[in-house]
């Protein structure tokens, strides 16, 4: 969904510089330590929901699914097997990124959070290799280190889906399909690093899944391209209902335990949290760089509350997808998003959808919300009606734009906000009066 070609825009070295007496720094190690707490948390969380045989079962079932938009790994497979699915990979994440030693700042626990939150829906133990050899193939070959490109590794598997679809879901036999479907995922993950380099300039920043937007590119010309040979995807609404109660106080005790951390390493205190909400959110916003990995704890919490707490106050479901929004807001608690600049697009996309053709509580409105979020600089630019704004047309695009990529790109809201920012910022620039 998402961001490492923002990195560009602005150097670790310059966000460092700019406030950093008032930052209270914590240890990578440390840092490290918690992130891989808390993916062991959701690896282990499998057990509470499922036997191990259930699970085991379940996740070989997530393994070979198509995962096209929308496949949800707690219907398809269970509960237990779509958190130990979701576990896995932020685990590995986290080491692959550590091995590599990216600092874990703001955008490394975005990605991290992000990858566990898709894959939930769409993201398994099957399909995202290939995305990532292909964007370690592609710094191979530009002769630098993986490291630079890593952020898009994580985010770009995004495009988990196309490997799985070609591999799986066009009955093709399996032994072909799986080598095609693989050959894809490389040749996607190769293309990605100088697209995304690329098409951050479109939205100027806006929008903060640049890769959701660059995904979707790609994905629609692979599309295209199967459409050109009478290959088409099916369409797909798989979605797991009826466990509010128990993954919502599961959800509540995640983000109060992290609000915890996040008071303890702030030195026991919530101080700095209002001036973290002054921030437009605009990339590149890395916010443990920018006011401390506490505060950025602290953040992320909260927004983990209030998200969990709109999809229960319209009466939506808590299952896959909408836990893997959830998860997603979070880690860009750490880059981008707070309180005050995402309640403008999901209160933009309330209004929108209630007076639209869908129900708020839908599964389509509920992602629409959560992830709409990605246009937060919109309405921490310009405030509370150019995001409610936003919100309103993200609403309305997002539900239309998934047919190009086939489903393939688990960052529609990302392709959508991409759209969105390039359209509404440059009007919103001119009609802006000079202060």
């Amino acid at each position: 969904m998402q961001n490492s070609a923002e990195l560009q825009l602005k150097s670790e070295e310059e966000l460092k510089s700019t406030e950093v007496d008032r930052v209270i720094t914590v240890d990578e190690k440390v840092k490290y330590n918690l992130m891989l707490l808390y993916s062991v948390i959701i690896l282990l969380s499998a057990f509470i929901f499922n036997s191990p045989q259930e699970i085991i079962s379940g996740l070989g079932r997530i393994a070979i699914d198509r995962s096209i938009l929308v496949s949800d790994y707690m219907e398809i497979g269970n509960i237990g097997a779509a958190f130990l699915n979701a576990g896995i990979l932020m685990v590995l994440c986290t080491l692959i990124a550590k091995k590599n030693e990216v600092n874990m700042n703001g955008t490394t626990m975005a990605a991290v959070f992000t990858v566990g939150g898709f894959a939930l829906f769409g993201k398994n133990i099957y399909n995202v290799w290939a995305i990532m050899l292909g964007v370690y193939l592609y710094s191979k070959y530009k002769g630098e280190k993986f490291s630079k490109f890593i952020l898009i590794a994580f985010f770009g598997t995004a495009l988990g889906p196309l490997v799985s679809q070609i591999s799986f879901g066009l009955g093709f036999p399996v032994g072909v399909a799986v080598v095609v479907g693989y050959l894809a995922g490389i040749l996607a993950g190769f293309v990605l690093p100088p697209l995304a380099a690329h098409f951050v300039k479109f939205h100027q920043g806006f929008n903060l899944y640049n890769l959701g937007f660059t995904c979707g590119i790609v994905g629609t010309i692979f599309m295209a391209v199967m459409r050109a040979f009478t290959l088409e995807n099916e369409k797909r609404a798989i979605v797991a209902s009826g466990h509010n109660k128990e993954l919502g106080i599961y959800l509540y005790l995640f983000f109060a335990s992290i609000l915890v951390f996040g008071y303890v390493f702030n030195n026991k205190s919530f101080k700095g949290y209002a001036r973290l909400l002054k921030r437009s959110g605009r990339a590149v916003e890395d916010f443990v760089l920018l006011e401390g990995f506490g505060l950025t704890l602290i953040n992320m919490a909260i927004l983990g509350v209030i998200t969990t707490s709109y999809v229960l106050l319209v009466k939506g479901q808590l299952n896959g997808p909408i836990i893997g929004g959830i998860l997603t807001v979070v880690g860009f608690g750490a880059f981008g998003k707070h309180t005050k600049n995402i309640l403008p697009i999901m209160l933009g996309v309330l209004l929108a959808s209630s007076v639209m053709q869908w129900e708020v509580n839908a599964t389509g409105p509920l992602l629409a919300a959560l992830f709409g979020t990605t246009l937060a600089p919109i309405a921490g630019v310009f405030g509370w009606t150019g995001g409610i704004i936003a919100g309103a047309v993200h609403m309305a695009l997002v539900m239309n734009v998934g047919s190009l990529h086939g489903a393939m790109n688990l960052y529609n809201n990302g392709f959508s906000g991409g759209i969105v920012a390039a359209v509404l910022v440059p009007i919103f620039e001119s009609l802006r009066k000079e202060v």
